[in-house]
């Protein structure tokens, strides 16, 4: 079982942060199947604000605006080498006065085991090497929320992620939260030094993938002609689902 040592114990683990690349995706879906999409939910999307179902007629798209959700991503290894204090116990025969091992000089001593025998044994304090890894790989949302991986759609991304995230500044979701609360959720989940740890030859906390993918989604909203009633939903740039 593996403890968390206290860090006044023995100082923080090194690090090695790779640098956060932006990633835009393109949009995989046409506008067109975006409509229609929505066209095919409006009805039921009323009906689940308790309105009776409407006629189609009844329900006016107002606007369809497309904006960009933030994911952070952080692929990341821990990894330890140290040293812990292991004692051997070896039997020698009973008239062993004493043992030699690399000119350091054991006296026996006499013990009795749990079966009630008597021998004669030397102890060895050894020093040995052992090492530890554990990796993860974490997607956080915009409000600092770890999210499951499956959850960002794949696909390929832009040639010039910065100038669209600059022509589309007013339609992109902001990250709430600052970049090294990520660092530091991910490195609280995996930095765990070994109870037994005597002494630490390497260790380094590493982030090999460390980004920021902003996925695209467009919003659309209607209106209820008769009550005046608005109401919206989200369809994945990506996917085409209905996100939640």
């Amino acid at each position: 079982m593996l403890l968390v040592l206290p860090l006044t114990e023995i100082p923080r683990a090194p690090e090695q942060i790779a640098k956060r690349k932006v990633i835009v995706y393109k949009s995989r879906v046409d506008p067109t199947i975006v409509k229609l999409t929505a066209e095919k939910m409006k009805s039921k999307l009323f009906v689940k604000f308790g309105f009776s179902k409407p006629r189609p007629e009844e329900i006016q798209v107002v606007s369809v605006d497309k904006h960009y959700e933030p994911y952070i991503l952080l692929d990341a290894k821990y990894s330890v080498d140290y040293y812990k204090t292991k004692v051997y116990t070896l039997d020698v025969d009973n008239e062993t006065e004493e043992v030699k091992i690399l000119d350091e000089t054991f006296e026996p001593e006499v013990v009795v085991d749990s079966a009630g025998v008597t021998r004669k044994v030397i102890k060895l304090e050894t020093k040995e090497c052992v090492s530890y890894i554990d990796k993860a790989y974490v997607v956080i949302d915009k409000t600092g929320r770890e999210v499951p991986t499956d959850q960002v759609p794949s696909a390929p991304s832009e040639d010039h992620p910065q100038k669209i995230l600059k022509e589309a500044r007013k339609k992109v979701e902001k990250v709430k939260f600052s970049p090294r609360k990520g660092v530091e959720l991910v490195k609280n989940r995996i930095v765990k030094r070994p109870a037994d740890l005597d002494s630490i030859e390497n260790e380094l906390f590493k982030i090999s993938e460390y980004a920021i993918i902003y996925s695209p989604v467009y919003e659309i909203t209607f209106r209820h002609v008769k009550s005046g009633n608005e109401r919206s939903i989200k369809i994945d740039g990506v996917t085409a689902k209905i996100v939640p």
